[in-house]
């Protein structure tokens, strides 16, 4: 046989891809309502792997099934500037997932350690609020990670197939390399948790020429509740942010920490129609853990709250075009914890590395090692050993629903508190606080899924 004639790779597929991108993109935004099947057809053309298909089957079964997924789908193609969507596809869809997960499984096979999708990334512990109960507010309030150890770490995760950086703070738009690092490095996604409050039209200009930069807004609810949280007139000003980005054609999300004083709202009717219409597309929804800036325990969610979320969320995605996840709460979905490395591990200011935002404790850092030293660490092995930390991935997390997990894996790993008072999640009123919510929310779990049961029987 010819060369010519040789059936075309994988990873000719995903290069042919990557050079039709534009023109697909051209094609299917033109009439989005009729074409966006279309688009799906291209996109099982370079999918050979078989959970590549899966993945776009149930797609494909979502947007012919659901209204408000084809809705939502139909204004991303429609609504989104051509730059941002197209980086958006390529840099998270190409890049993060059709090239960057077989690689990932290769590399975790040759290391021997697991690669995970995404690295959670603080660049700067800056801030220009002082939000109660900030998760970060107890960091050191100087610590920045050079331009070059950023560099660096981006080269880093795309040798292991990793090409999304999800970042957080401080508030990350006060780094000041934020922009300079999404140029570089334009094969990569990156994700900004940010209060919204300096994205004036300069910053939002820079976000439509990048294309790669997508910021998720945080929010607690209406304006009286958001205010009084992270201070009068912040709500005015993510609206504010949203409607220069939605005019510039921006994409961008929202993040809603979950209280007991805020659940119900965050969730309503109409304060998620509010969020379609100000133009978010995805949320990320985050239960308060008593950790970082004067952490309180009666901010925590009751049992019962906890399991109206569960019950909840899947509605608002299936009768919302907008995609909102909860971190806990879906457990099902990602089969439990992801953190320290199966899926995610989260690195701070100061270059300390955790398992996630909210595990505290430390035994690497970044300006010390590399990405490769801290994916083969005891500390991470000793966590993903314990992982799944409960048998119903409703009780996914350590810190929470199995803390006597936290507390055996900093002992047996040595891991140091990141900040001053993260041990105090290990001191004997805390703790036993934690363990006796987790034995009440294993209970409410039992009765959660007897309740599931019986409605789909």
């Amino acid at each position: 046989m010819k060369s010519k004639d040789k059936p075309m790779t994988y990873f000719d597929r995903l290069l042919v891809g990557d050079r039709l991108l534009d023109e697909i993109l051209l094609y299917v935004a033109a009439d989005p309502e009729r074409r966006i099947d279309s688009l799906m057809s291209a996109a099982k053309l370079f999918a050979s792997k078989s959970d590549h298909r899966d993945n776009l089957a149930a797609i494909e079964r979502a947007l012919s099934a659901n209204a408000s997924t084809r809705t939502l789908a139909e204004r991303v193609l429609k609504e989104t500037n051509p730059r941002v969507l197209r980086q958006l596809l390529r840099n998270w869809g190409v890049n993060a997932t059709l090239r960057g997960i077989p690689k990932q499984q290769e590399m975790t096979r040759q290391l021997g350690s697991n690669v995970p999708y995404f690295i959670l990334v603080d660049p700067t512990s800056a801030c220009n609020l002082s939000c109660e109960g900030c998760w970060a507010g107890a960091y050191r309030a100087y610590d920045q990670l050079s331009f070059d150890r950023l560099d660096r770490l981006c080269s880093e995760a795309k040798e292991l197939g990793i090409y999304w950086f999800v970042m957080s703070g401080g508030e990350p738009l006060m780094y000041p390399h934020l922009f300079d690092i999404a140029r570089k490095h334009d094969d990569m996604a990156f994700m900004l948790y940010t209060n919204g409050t300096l994205i004036d039209d300069a910053v939002a200009d820079s976000m439509i020429e990048v294309g790669n930069v997508t910021p998720a807004f945080s929010l607690e609810g209406w304006r009286e509740t958001t205010d009084q949280r992270r201070g009068e007139g912040v709500f005015n000003s993510i609206l504010a942010a949203m409607e220069r980005l939605r005019k510039r054609g921006g994409l961008f999300g929202v993040s809603l920490t979950a209280t007991r004083d805020n659940c119900d709202e965050i969730v309503s009717n109409e304060f998620v129609d509010f969020l379609v219409e100000q133009g978010a597309r995805y949320g990320w929804i985050f239960h308060y853990v008593p950790i970082g800036r004067d952490p309180n325990l009666q901010t925590m969610l009751t049992a019962p709250q906890r399991a109206c979320l569960a019950e909840r969320v899947p509605i608002i995605r299936r009768t919302k075009p907008i995609v909102l996840a909860d971190f806990w709460n879906d457990g099902d979905f990602s089969q439990g914890c992801i953190a320290a490395g199966r899926r995610y591990f989260h690195i701070t200011p100061s270059g300390a590395v955790q398992p996630c935002a909210f595990f505290h404790f430390s035994t690497h850092n970044i300006n010390d090692s590399s990405l490769k030293e801290v994916l083969g660490s005891p500390f991470f092995s000793r966590f993903q050993e314990r992982q799944p930390f409960a048998s119903d991935h409703l009780q996914p997390c350590p810190i929470i629903d199995v803390p006597e997990a936290l507390r055996d894996i900093v002992a047996v790993t040595g891991a140091r508190p990141t900040h001053e008072g993260a041990e105090e999640l290990l001191d004997k009123r805390v703790s036993d606080s934690l363990d006796r919510r987790a034995i009440v929310w294993a209970k409410e779990v039992k009765d959660l899924r007897c309740r599931q049961a019986t409605r789909s029987s």
